[in-house]
């Protein structure tokens, strides 16, 4: 039986900031994480390719504001840097 992923201690590293901010990157990881894992079964990020988290950015993030999409993408980057993965997504809201 194995353990489920944490993906606390995957982003420790990485994790700077207040506590709230802190707390906001972890849940919105964690969803990431979780619809990731129901479209494509892949249950953590160490599987995940570019198309896996652009699809989630760009679908899943569609009907969502501005201000909400560009927290979510601060947390992709975070999970792209602690993956070493030269993985560039643009923000899609105008200036």
């Amino acid at each position: 039986m194995s353990k489920p992923f944490d993906m606390e201690l995957f982003l420790s590293a990485v994790l700077t900031g207040s506590y709230a901010t802190r707390q906001r990157h972890l849940r919105q990881a964690k969803i990431i994480q979780a619809e990731i894992a129901e479209r494509w079964q892949l249950e953590t990020p160490w599987a995940w390719r570019r198309k896996h988290v652009a699809w989630f950015l760009e679908h899943r993030l569609a009907r969502r504001c501005e201000s909400t999409q560009y927290y979510y993408l601060l947390t992709v980057r975070l999970l792209v840097g602690r993956l070493e993965k030269p993985w560039v997504f643009k923000c899609q809201i105008r200036d």
